[in-house]
């Protein structure tokens, strides 16, 4: 008997509300046993991030050879990286392991509106992490810096992300989450099919930090438990919305609060 581990290699959040904190309570809440390796310890709260402390290259890879050679989680979710370094030490382990699962969330910018990717690192991301991907998660202005295009009708999503895919990922998912109106269209690109198209309602709260790793945390999770990337996608999302809604009228910070990651959580899943 065993429980059904999964990997973050992310960035820290202090506050808790986004990060590898994050990423920890998804895990969690849908019964992973989440496993985290730390590429930087920010400071930062609901109001914003003030400084970055990445940590050491050598460091980071040997987190992640610690993991994949001890309990050997095959679904990975790769976050917050901060700078070339730290890029080719995350690329250099995966190699090594191969895990059957990644994603890749490019966290570039934070809720806050943070710059949480070093300008010379882009190069590097695109050349090194995302030809590992499973699946590519970036929102519409992560999308426009990667394909290096501005998206302004549903047509430049659709070549945002043929241009994205062409660095060697299986899939992108772009969300739609900075978009405005009543629903938000999320758009998943798989190589050789057609797009996929995942609504839902928009939820009105301020409390919306972390929502981007929330969601790649629940997908890295959901993929873990055997769905394929459809379900995992359709899963996912409608988990982050339960905890929007969930968390919508609490107040924690004086700024952008988290989601309610434990609106419903279940026991870690034993097979």
């Amino acid at each position: 008997m065993f429980y059904i581990p999964t990997l973050t290699i992310a960035g820290s959040d202090c506050s808790g509300g986004a990060g590898m904190e994050a990423d920890i309570k998804t895990m969690s809440a849908l019964g992973c046993y989440a496993t985290a390796v730390i590429t930087s310890v920010t400071v930062q709260n609901t109001c914003g991030v003030t400084d970055i402390q990445d940590i050491r290259p050598d460091i980071v890879g040997g987190q992640i050879r610690a993991v994949m050679g001890d309990i050997h989680p095959q679904s990975v979710k790769v976050g917050m990286v901060n700078n070339c370094a730290i890029i080719h030490a995350i690329a250099d382990a995966l190699e090594e392991y191969r895990p059957n699962l990644l994603v890749v969330d490019p966290v570039m910018v934070s809720s806050s509106g943070s710059q949480l990717m070093k300008d010379n690192a882009l190069g590097t991301f695109c050349q090194r992490l995302i030809p590992l991907a499973t699946l590519l998660t970036p929102n519409l202005p992560e999308a426009e810096i990667l394909a290096d295009m501005c998206i302004t009708r549903p047509e430049d999503i659709d070549q945002a992300a043929e241009k994205m895919m062409r660095y060697g990922c299986k899939a992108v998912l772009i969300k739609g989450g900075h978009s405005n109106g009543p629903k938000k269209t999320d758009r998943l690109y798989i190589a050789k099919e057609k797009p996929v198209l995942f609504q839902s309602q928009s939820v009105p709260t301020k409390n919306t930090h972390g929502t981007g790793c929330t969601l790649s945390s629940a997908i890295t999770a959901y993929l873990a438990r055997g769905m394929n990337l459809l379900q995992a996608v359709e899963a996912a999302k409608q988990y982050v919305t339960r905890a929007l809604t969930a968390g919508s009228n609490v107040k924690i910070g004086q700024g952008i609060g988290p989601v309610n990651h434990f609106f419903n959580p279940e026991k870690l899943i034993k097979l």
